[in-house]
């Protein structure tokens, strides 16, 4: 069984049930998620070992946080157990021409406070095959960013390949800033993972592509992934492809440059019908690092994500509760939603 190894924040996710706006009723759903903590639950249900790296209070939220992630099968043994709180976000899933809307509460999160030495990065990674990172961690403060480069650093001194989704959160830090910061954490990564204002906003890339007029330029992507590979000494790039028809529907999609080969891969398209939208992204991740870490080619590799992407965006919360057999299933093309007995 490969071991897998993620770091970053899980957060307290507070949402409204359903489709209510925040506080319309007194009632919120409470769970957990998080980038990197959604990659390492899908990561679980595919079979690997997942371990997850993070920092969390010495108090019953944090507790619940560790008891979440066991749940879901992944190993919480390097967990760093300090700090005052746990992150807070509050999710507002949208409807037809009604955006999702995210409100965070998380400074001076555990997490943000934590310090490189606080894990012993060597002995995590010990036996992993591949570390993913995102860009979401480094923005929450200097000790944080710090912590991500002693983990990527760590992991190319094990041998352990690396992916790193930018992630670009416009809540927590500027384009400046972002690039300051991922442009050296990019360099010489392994698998890079972006949408089109990823690669804009923290690589300082351009895709011209209009994402809300349903028609996207595949050959503007395709340069745009040849430019990471060769500015950044990436081995590979993958670019979601996300057609905002409205907050309900959307058409999804991905490419994937291997920079070895010289070759591009574009996937299967889907038109999707939206039930919760966030952790899309990080199945996507999943099932790449899960593809790429047991041996399946990149065109492979890149259905399988699309797929497990796709069935993410059907299933409430963060966490992408599906398995390899399942996801395989779409990918092969039954994709009818017909009740399997």
């Amino acid at each position: 069984m490969k071991k897998v190894v993620t770091f970053g924040e899980i957060m307290l996710r507070l949402s409204p049930p359903g489709y209510e706006r925040l506080f319309q009723s007194p009632h919120l759903e409470a769970t957990f998620g998080g980038g990197e903590a959604n990659v390492a639950v899908s990561l679980a249900h595919f079979g690997l070992d997942s371990w997850y790296v993070t920092k969390l209070p010495k108090n019953p939220v944090g507790d619940a946080a560790v008891r979440a992630l066991r749940a879901e099968g992944v190993q919480t043994g390097a967990i760093v157990r300090g700090g005052q709180r746990v992150g807070i976000y509050f999710a507002e899933t949208g409807a037809s021409q009604r955006a999702s809307t995210v409100v965070y509460d998380r400074a001076h999160s555990a997490i943000s406070g934590m310090q490189p030495g606080e894990v012993d990065w060597r002995a995590v990674l010990q036996g992993a095959a591949w570390l993913h990172v995102t860009g979401i961690t480094p923005a929450l403060g200097d000790s944080a960013a710090a912590c991500t480069r002693a983990a990527i650093d760590a992991a190319r001194a094990a041998g352990a390949a690396i992916s790193i989704d930018l992630n670009f959160r416009r809540k927590l830090w500027t384009e400046v800033q972002a690039q300051a910061v991922m442009r050296p954490l990019v360099r010489g990564i392994d698998l890079v993972i972006a949408n089109e204002e990823d690669l804009q906003t923290v690589l300082g890339i351009e895709v011209k592509a209009d994402v809300t007029s349903g028609r996207l330029d595949a050959a503007a992507y395709e340069a745009a992934a040849r430019r990471v590979a060769s500015e950044f000494d990436v081995r590979m790039v993958a670019i979601t492809q996300r057609e905002s028809h409205s907050a309900s529907d959307n058409g999804w999609s991905g490419l994937l440059f291997d920079a070895a080969a010289d070759a591009f891969h574009r996937s299967q398209h889907y038109d999707i019908r939206i039930v919760d939208r966030i952790g899309g992204g990080d199945s996507f991740a999943a099932g790449l690092v899960y593809s790429l870490v047991t041996g399946r080619p990149a065109a492979d590799a890149l259905r399988f994500a699309v797929a497990a992407s796709a069935l993410k965006h059907t299933i409430p919360g963060d966490f992408n509760r599906v398995t390899v057999d399942e996801v395989d299933r779409l990918v092969k093309g039954d994709g009818s939603g017909r009740v399997q007995r």
